[in-house]
C-alpha cells in the first residue's frame, strides 16, 4: 500500500480508502468486521463513515464495536450535516448543532478523536464562518484533528478558504465528491479549486456503482448486482453514452491484460489533487481487488490514450 498526504496537511492517507457506507445497511455486524479486518491487513488506513450512513448511526456503531485496539492505527473519517431525524433538527451546520452532532459520534465510534470530521453538505442556513469557528474550537479541544468537507461547490471551497484565513481558524484539508470516468463533473471546477487552495480530493463511487467493473454488457446489468437490483442507480449510470465509453475503455484494457477496475482507480490516483480513492466493499474479496487496482500506474501516454476514449461530455446526466 502507498500513502499520500491530504493535500497539504501532515495527514497521511493510503491510496485506497474504505467507504463505510454499506455497515449495518448492506452488512450485518459480523460480515462488517470481515470487511474491516481485511482492509487493516490489507494495509489500508483510511476509513471514511458518516453519522448517517446505515440507517442513521449504525456504520459508525458497527465500527465502534469492531475496531477496538486497532482503532489507533487508522485515520477515522467522519461526517455530520446531512438529516439525523425527521423533525429537521438534527440537520446542519450550525455552532449548536456541530458540539452535539460530534459527541453523538464519538460515542457511538467509541473513540475519544475524530481523524478528519467532514461537513457532509454546504448548510445554506449557517454562515460558514459559524461552522469552521465550531470546528476550530473542536480542534484545539482535541475531539478533531483534521477537518474536510463534502459536495461543495468549487466557490464554496475557495469562500471556506478565504474566510478560515481571515478568521485565523483551522481550514479544510479535503474535499470528497463524485468522481469517475463515466461521471466527471469534478474535473470542471472542484479539481481545479482542491489545486489552488492545497485541498485533498476524496472521490467516491469510482466504480460507479460497479458500472466501471466491466461485468455489465449493453442494455443489461449483471444479475444479483446493485445495478440490477437498483432502478433508481441503472437509470443513472447505464445510459447509452456511458456503456458505448464502457465498450472502448474494455477494448483498452482487454489489449493491455488490465481490469476495468485497475482503469478505473489508475485513471483516478493519476490526478495530484487525488489523495485517496474511497470504494466501498460488501466481501473482503473486493476489498483485494481493489487494493490491487491501487497498485496499478498509468504512464503519460498511456493516461492520454484513455482520455480520448471517455465521452467528450465531463459528466453524466
Amino acid at each position: 500500500m502507498k500513502f499520500r498526504n491530504l493535500g497539504t496537511s501532515g495527514l497521511l492517507v493510503s491510496e485506497v480508502g474504505l467507504g463505510c457506507n454499506n455497515f449495518e445497511m448492506r452488512l450485518d455486524l459480523e460480515a462488517s468486521r470481515k470487511v474491516i479486518h481485511k482492509a487493516l491487513d490489507l494495509g489500508i488506513t483510511l476509513f471514511d463513515t458518516a453519522d448517517i450512513y446505515g440507517n442513521k448511526g449504525g456504520s459508525e456503531t458497527q465500527m465502534g464495536k469492531i475496531l477496538g485496539a486497532r482503532r489507533k492505527d487508522i485515520v477515522l473519517a467522519t461526517k455530520f450535516a446531512m438529516p439525523m431525524d425527521d423533525s429537521g433538527k438534527k440537520v446542519g451546520a450550525s455552532r449548536a448543532y456541530i458540539m452535539k452532532a460530534v459527541e453523538d459520534s464519538l460515542t457511538r465510534l467509541q473513540t475519544d478523536w475524530i481523524d478528519l470530521y467532514q461537513q457532509h453538505q454546504p448548510d445554506p442556513r449557517t454562515p460558514i464562518d459559524e461552522t469552521l469557528r465550531a470546528l476550530d474550537d473542536l480542534i484545539t479541544q482535541g475531539k478533531v484533528r483534521y477537518i474536510g468537507n463534502s459536495n461543495f461547490s468549487a466557490w464554496q471551497l475557495a469562500d471556506a478558504d478565504w474566510t478560515a484565513k481571515q478568521l485565523g481558524t483551522h481550514r479544510f484539508v479535503s474535499a470528497q465528491d463524485e468522481l469517475s470516468m463515466v461521471f466527471r463533473k469534478a474535473e470542471i471546477e472542484q479539481l481545479n479549486a482542491c489545486g489552488r487552495f492545497g485541498l485533498g480530493f476524496l472521490p467516491f463511487f469510482p466504480l460507479a456503482s460497479g458500472l466501471l467493473t466491466g461485468k455489465h454488457k449493453a442494455g443489461s446489468a449483471a444479475e444479483g448486482s446493485r445495478l440490477a437490483n437498483t432502478e433508481r442507480l441503472a437509470n443513472r449510470y447505464m445510459t447509452a453514452g456511458n456503456m458505448a465509453t464502457i465498450e472502448r475503455l474494455r477494448g483498452w484494457c482487454d489489449a493491455r491484460g488490465w481490469s476495468m477496475t485497475e482503469l478505473a482507480f489508475a485513471w483516478l490516483l493519476a490526478k495530484p489533487q487525488v489523495s485517496s480513492v474511497i470504494a466501498g466493499a460488501t466481501k473482503p474479496e473486493q476489498l483485494e481487488q481493489n487494493v490491487q487496482a491501487g497498485a496499478r500506474v498509468l504512464s503519460g501516454d498511456e493516461l492520454a490514450e484513455v482520455n480520448t476514449l471517455l465521452d467528450p461530455v465531463p459528466f453524466a446526466a
